[in-house]
């Protein structure tokens, strides 16, 4: 008892001591936090906790526009925040009830002089919200620098609107769950009945006289916090996504009626007759994500429907080319929006719609409905291609453009799992994705909110969850293993010493948690939770053989590797004794590994003592973690590219592939192994799927895009040579390539490198930015860079 009144009292402290946030639209979490006097708000009468879409206003006078206006806001489940008419924002940042995340924006730019209103939309997705979204109850939060009129309260009004219902991606609604073919995690689809709608109901002019007054939850929510709520308010640490419209390529096909692509390009509205079945095949040419705006005139009672897909199926439900309609039908969840015959009445979804064909499906009434436009409000966390890759390759080009959108459609306020179905931040999907998104766009700030997140996962006996946020508990311990490697990624990028010190205690609890499971023969015994490794066929539900049994070698290697990455990180902030006692761990398993685990026959180690099976994956580890001795790496690397007979790995585990190959010296095999990437270019997919089946489930799964990463840090050959990035090294493989023409981002600017390979001969130039220096490799030869460009000139 005595133990829980000195938490709390600590807990109530901290949050007492802050002060007015910095007038800035994304603010550092280390920063102080806001002190709030406005009151959570919410329906005075509906349920809070069940779906619905709430609409709050508050009128208000002002003397004379503002040159600056800054308003703190919140909102659960998710809120859009507009002023006089103007969208201004969506939030919050997904996080959990315990770092429950606010904006801060200035609303100056869309006031003015006289009667103003601020209005926003709440979305509470009740039962059927997306299993990456906390929440408590239905509520609003809004509070400005300065201008108390503004603060939610009673002055506040607020109605559901009556003409949006939730149409459940789930068992029980059996039509819309049979379209998404197994697990779907994202946001329910929406049912809209525009007579029922409150339309403008965000503008300055509407009518508000029959909405009732909002419930205040608490008065004033304390500082951070409200004592008798949930949400312990913390200021957004990442930046405000990105918002532009986007066309929709073209009309592939039509039933019932001719149709003309006029009302896509912002031209000529499109007439559907009274009385007229039809349906309109749109094909975006590539996958996006965003909101799909549809305007639409008159044609009271028409009922339409919109399906998203990722591709089309045929008869045999296989996607096959993703680029041919012939013979095809359409898959996939939908909206419905029955019109009202009035006048620019626009449909827009409550959340993201991920897809490349939009189908129409249109049943008109007793009069014509006219189509004025539609297109796609594209949004994603802003990340900047700032990088580049080029080479005479032409093919390389079509997988760079092609990983590059996989991670722009997953990369939102986390990192999403896949674009379509399950939109999760999975610790084994961020890792990679997290790279290669990092080294595109030099932004670490979505990688390190996801490390934080992971962090803020822990359960009590020391793992990380698997995937975070996440409202329903799902422990992957291999992933807990992942994020420490994810922690050294970081540690080699950024130069942020103080918040990988905070990590200390995951890593930790999670090695710790593996060294309880340690037997006397050195490796793991069995495991508790889902040791996901990978999706290939011979592991049951991804679990490598001796996971659930004991004496797994591909998870104690993965431990290994672990306490490696630890080591190093724990040396470098200066623990040394512990970084030894992680190296002393990591060496007594490499040789329990190789004691009872290796097949002298096959010269490969097995899945287990018992030695019945085989992988690439185990073998590329004992590579990593240099289990296998570094003289022979090249010899066992070769094996495990030639043996078709061992566990292959898919598109997800390629990634330590590729690691394993530039870890034995064989970075010029890399090229020739992304044949499995190129057929799917040659499928006409423009993102890359979960897996390289013929059959993968998702289109867009960004663990696949790490030829991004690989074709800068292993072709270009362009790596941080110590933590922080403050030198770099470059080892280009070239592999059959002639050319290589890279531009990688840093702190300090742009690294570009320029180089040709005839034969054994190899010319260029490297250009550094200010104040970082490094090393250029090749051949075994070793030459220094400087800051600036230098010439690369090595003749044979």
């Amino acid at each position: 008892m005595m133990k829980n009144g000195i938490l709390l009292l600590l807990f109530i402290t901290s949050a007492a001591m802050t002060q007015e946030l910095p007038l800035t639209q994304t603010t550092s979490s280390s920063q102080m936090r806001h002190i709030w006097r406005a009151s959570w708000i919410t329906h005075p009468t509906a349920s809070t906790s069940d779906y619905g879409v709430f609409h709050f206003r508050r009128v208000f006078e002002l003397p004379q526009k503002p040159e600056k206006l800054i308003v703190h806001v919140s909102g659960d489940n998710r809120y859009r925040l507009y002023v006089n008419g103007d969208y201004i924002c969506e939030g919050p940042a997904r996080d959990d009830l315990h770092h429950w995340p606010y904006e801060t924006v200035d609303i100056a730019p869309h006031l003015r002089k006289g009667k103003n209103v601020i209005a926003a939309q709440v979305v509470n997705y009740g039962e059927d919200r997306p299993g990456g979204q906390f929440s408590w109850m239905t509520a609003f939060i809004l509070q400005s620098k300065g201008k108390t009129i503004l603060d939610t309260g009673p002055d506040w009004k607020v109605i559901r609107n009556e003409g949006v219902s939730a149409l459940p991606i789930r068992p029980d609604n059996v039509e819309n769950y049979y379209q998404v073919l197994g697990f779907y995690a994202a946001c329910p689809m929406d049912n809209v009945t525009a007579a029922d709608y409150p339309w403008g109901w965000q503008n300055i002019d509407y009518n508000d006289n029959k909405w009732p007054a909002a419930r205040v939850i608490r008065k004033g929510a304390g500082r951070g916090f409200a004592f008798g709520t949930s949400w312990f308010l913390v200021p957004r640490d990442i930046a405000l996504l990105e918002e532009k419209n986007e066309p929709i390529a073209a009309i592939e096909r039509t039933s019932g009626m001719k149709a003309t692509d006029g009302f896509l390009r912002g031209g000529d509205p499109l007439l559907i007759p009274a009385k007229t079945k039809a349906s309109i095949l749109l094909d975006n040419n590539v996958l996006t994500m965003g909101y799909p705006e549809l305007t639409v005139s008159q044609g009271r009672d028409a009922e339409i429907k919109l399906t998203y897909a990722e591709a089309l199926f045929d008869k045999n439900f296989v996607k096959g080319d993703r680029n041919d309609v012939l013979g095809k039908k359409i898959y996939g969840v939908y909206d419905l929006f029955k019109t009202d015959g009035g006048e620019a009445r626009l449909f827009r979804p409550t959340w993201i719609r991920a897809f490349r064909y939009l189908q129409l499906d249109i049943q008109t009434a007793d009069e014509p409905l006219i189509l004025n436009s539609l297109h796609t409000r594209f949004t994603a966390y802003p990340l900047g291609e700032k990088a580049s890759f080029a080479s005479n390759d032409p093919s390389l080009a079509a997988i760079w453009q092609a990983s590059w959108r996989s991670l722009r459609l997953c990369a939102r306020e986390t990192y999403f799992s896949d674009a379509y179905y399950e939109q999760m931040q999975y610790i084994g999907d961020t890792r990679v994705q997290g790279l290669a998104s990092l080294v595109v766009s030099g932004d670490v700030s979505l990688f390190r909110n996801a490390l934080r997140q992971f962090d803020e996962s822990r359960v009590p006996n020391g793992l990380t969850q698997s995937r975070y946020p996440a409202r329903e508990l799902q422990i992957i311990p291999t992933y807990s293993l992942l994020y420490i490697a994810m922690v050294h990624d970081y540690m080699m990028y950024a130069d942020d010493a103080q918040f990988i010190r905070s990590l200390k205690p995951s890593i930790e609890s999670v090695l710790d948690w593996f060294e309880a499971h340690i037997d006397d023969t050195g490796l793991l015994t069995n495991l508790e939770w889902w040791n996901f490794c990978d999706w290939s066929p011979e592991y049951k539900v991804g679990i490598p053989p001796g996971a659930e049994q004991g004496h797994s070698t591909l998870i104690t290697l993965q431990y290994i590797y672990a306490l490696q990455k630890a080591a190093d990180i724990f040396a470098w902030l200066g623990e040394n004794s512990r970084a030894h006692q992680f190296e002393l761990r990591a060496d007594r398993s490499r040789h329990a590994v190789r004691l009872n685990c290796w097949e002298e026959k096959k010269e490969l180690y097995a899945e287990t003592p018992e030695k019945k099976q085989f992988s690439q994956h185990s073998n590329i580890f004992a590579i990593l973690t240099d289990t296998h001795p570094k003289s022979r790496h090249v010899e066992l690397m070769q094996k495990v590219l030639r043996d078709k007979n061992l566990i292959q790995t898919t598109f997800y585990f390629k990634f330590y592939l590729f690691e394993a190959l530039q870890h034995c010296g064989l970075g010029d095999d890399y090229i020739q192994q992304l044949d499995p990437w190129r057929k799917f270019i040659n499928l006409g997919l423009t993102t890359f799927p979960e897996d390289d089946s013929e059959r993968p489930r998702s289109d867009c799964h960004p663990w696949s895009s790490s030829p991004c990463y690989h074709l800068l840090t292993l072709t270009a050959g362009i790596q941080p040579a110590e933590p922080g990035f403050k030198s770099v090294r470059i080892a280009p493989n070239f592999g059959k390539l002639t050319e290589i023409r890279a531009v990688h981002p840093h702190a300090k600017g742009n690294i570009n490198v320029i180089l040709h390979r005839q034969g054994e001969s190899l010319s260029g130039a490297i250009a550094l930015p200010p104040g970082l220096t490094g090393e250029f490799v090749w051949q075994g030869q070793t030459v220094p860079l400087a800051p600036g460009e230098q010439t690369i000139q090595n003749k044979k």
